[in-house]
Formats: structure tokens, C-alpha cells, sequence
């Protein structure tokens, strides 16, 4: 048998190229003698590495791992690993492990990117590297996304205060840098057409920590605030400590609807509303649009943009208001 026969059979990534007899002859082969292909001298031979490099802000945020789990799946079925890195939402480490990913020649990039204008993912798109956006925009808007419709979820979100007949409803933000905080604040903002602007706050972070400070400033000025609508479930949670803090009680006096639905908000006490975003199968359809845009070997222009359904999932922590 001629060897590039026999390395074509132990290719996963080059599926129905060799007869499946022949694929079940070599690795047999291989098996019994303790064959293991080794890919850095594949990758130099081929000048593919067989990874893609998965570059997430915050591992600790619960909403990741499924994302990453959806992107790995579909990855590794298509004879791919993932090589993962966290940016801690710094855009100096951000560019730091995008070079080192490019370094070990990886074959694509799905990024959540740190801030909203990255000089090193507008880089990437200048040098047709193939990259997908996953949850975060640029605002540059020059590489394919995948994210959720988060506009809808806002607006089912006012809509359910709203016919619970709540009147003065606040948004406690995500931090202004990210492209998911100025999605969701739009489309807040224009749930309130022709009224006065309704109470915003803005959180410097994503985390429960920085949910309490700004809800503590929201609630230092109430204004006769009776639902808040929060940037995702950490902040939430960060705007029951501030209601407890202050003496006031969920929904009894306050509603509260998060972001995201990430485990265990149906544990908590209340339970939390809110909206549920497609964490696995934002994954895979990210994973699905890279290996596209690998076969298609360039860009599309303009990057395709694709939002998936989200819904509301109403629990405890929303009532009608008191009195």
C-alpha cells in the first residue's frame, strides 16, 4: 500500500477519500502496532494543524462552558480540537492569545471578543483570517457573528412587566465596552417610545458584585422604581443583594428579570424570570459557520450575521406591583 493511501485512512478530517475496507485494514494495522500519527509533522507537511482556537472573556461565567461545549462537538466530528484561551476581558491579553493561537497555525478562530472595538480582531478581518464571532460583536462589523436576538428578549421582558402592570421599569447594564450591554440597552430604550426616558444604571461588570452597586445607586434614587430589567443573571442576582440590603423584598416590591437563564437561576430564592438565550447552539452554529467558511476558503462579503431565538422563561421574581 503507498503511504499517502495510508495516511489519507488515518486522516479523520478527509472523510470518504480512501474505501472504507481499506480505512478498516489500516487502522487495524495501526492499532496493533501502536500506531500514533504525530501532528506536528502532519501540520508541516499539510499546513493544517487540525485546531481551532476558541478565544472566551470569562471561563468563570456560567454561560460559557455550554457555548464551548456546542463548538467542540461539532468540531471534533469534523476531525478538529479546540484550543481554548480566556481573555479575562482584557484587550492586551486578548491580542496576546490570538498571536499565540495564529503561532500554532491553528485553522480558524471562534472568538467572544473582550470589548466591543478590537484592533486585533479588526486585524483578522483585514488579513482574511478565517474567524466567527460568537455572542460579542465588533463594532467594525466585518467578521461573521453568531449570536442571540437579545433585542427580542429585552422586549419580551418590558412587555411582561409591563402586562403585570408595571409603569416605571430601570435596566441595571452590563458594562458599556460590550456589544451584548448596547444591544440589550437599544433595545430597552425603544420599548418606551415617546415616554420619558425610563432609570438606567450602568455596571462596570458583568458579575454579581457589580450588579449590587449599581442597583444600591439605583435604589438610592428610586423614583418609585417597581421592576428592573438586568444586563444578564449575574447582575440580577447582584440586584437581590441590593433589594435585601435595602430592606425591600423580591417581587414584593421590586420585580426583577435577568439575562441569559445560565443553571441554577431557577434555584435560587425567587426564582428568576428571565431570558433564556440558546447557549449550546450558539455554539454549534458559530462551529458550523467556521468549518463553512474553511471549505469555502474566503470570506463572504458582507459577513454573514445570524441571531437565534430566545425566550422568556417567567418564574417568582416578577409580580404585579405592590399596592
Amino acid at each position: 500500500m503507498h503511504p499517502a493511501t495510508a495516511s489519507r485512512a488515518l486522516d479523520p478530517a478527509l472523510p470518504g477519500r480512501v474505501a472504507a475496507e481499506t480505512v478498516r485494514r489500516v487502522r487495524d494495522a495501526a492499532d496493533a502496532l501502536g500506531y500514533r500519527p504525530d501532528p506536528t509533522a502532519r501540520s508541516l507537511r499539510t499546513r493544517r494543524s487540525g485546531f481551532v482556537g476558541v478565544v472566551v472573556p470569562d471561563l468563570t461565567n456560567p454561560v460559557i462552558p455550554p457555548i464551548v461545549r456546542g463548538i467542540e462537538e461539532v468540531l471534533w466530528t469534523a476531525g478538529l480540537a479546540c484550543l481554548l484561551a480566556d481573555t479575562d476581558n482584557d484587550l492586551e491579553r486578548e491580542a496576546a492569545v490570538v498571536a499565540e493561537l495564529r503561532s500554532r497555525r491553528c485553522e480558524g478562530l471562534i472568538v467572544a471578543s473582550a470589548t466591543r472595538s478590537g484592533e486585533t480582531l479588526e486585524e483578522l478581518a483585514r488579513e482574511d483570517v478565517a474567524t466567527v464571532l460568537v455572542t460579542r460583536d465588533i463594532d467594525a462589523g466585518t467578521l461573521p457573528l453568531v449570536a442571540a436576538d437579545d433585542a427580542a428578549g429585552v422586549r419580551a421582558a418590558v412587555t411582561h412587566l409591563a402586562e403585570l402592570g408595571h409603569e416605571r421599569i430601570a435596566h441595571v447594564t452590563g458594562p458599556l465596552s460590550l456589544s451584548t450591554t448596547a444591544r440589550r440597552l437599544a433595545a430597552f430604550l425603544e420599548a418606551f417610545p415617546g415616554a420619558g426616558r425610563p432609570p438606567v444604571v450602568h455596571g462596570e461588570a458583568f458579575t454579581i458584585p457589580a450588579g449590587e452597586r449599581a442597583a444600591a445607586e439605583l435604589l438610592r434614587a428610586r423614583d418609585g422604581v417597581t421592576a428592573i430589567v438586568a444586563g444578564n443573571d449575574m447582575i440580577a442576582l447582584g440586584c437581590y443583594a441590593a433589594l435585601e440590603a435595602a430592606g425591600l423584598r423580591c417581587p414584593r416590591d421590586v420585580s426583577v428579570v435577568g439575562h441569559n437563564d445560565m443553571p441554577l437561576v431557577g434555584q435560587v430564592q425567587p426564582p428568576l424570570t428571565t431570558v433564556a438565550i440558546p447557549q449550546y447552539e450558539l455554539g454549534v452554529e458559530a462551529a458550523r459557520m467556521l468549518l463553512a467558511r474553511l471549505r469555502r476558503g474566503d470570506g463572504e462579503q458582507p459577513p454573514p450575521r445570524v441571531l437565534l431565538p430566545t425566550r422568556l422563561v417567567v418564574r417568582a421574581s416578577t409580580a404585579p406591583p405592590d399596592g
